[in-house]
């Protein structure tokens, strides 16, 4: 299971960004846990400067406006575009 993050105030861009990210994963049929992070200071501790930001498994893979799908596939996948 992919421990997924969205960072961001809850912003109509945010949500949408949680929902691509669920989308895709039902779509892949990879398991997820999505949570949505809005503590400016959890926010902060990642070093982003612009949300939505995108953390998967501890590591900020987006930062900045609404991801594109064949991104989210990407990091769904893993880097040898397998799936984990």
């Amino acid at each position: 299971m992919k421990d997924i993050k969205v960072l961001g105030s809850g912003c109509p861009t945010c949500q949408k960004t949680a929902e691509l990210l669920k989308a895709e994963a039902d779509k892949l049929g990879v398991a997820i846990s999505l949570e949505k992070v809005t503590d400016y200071a959890a926010i902060a501790s990642y070093g982003i400067a612009a949300t939505p930001g995108v953390v998967i498994d501890g590591k900020v893979v987006h930062a900045g406006g609404l991801p594109k799908a064949a991104d989210v596939d990407g990091w769904l996948r893993g880097s040898d575009g397998s799936f984990p």
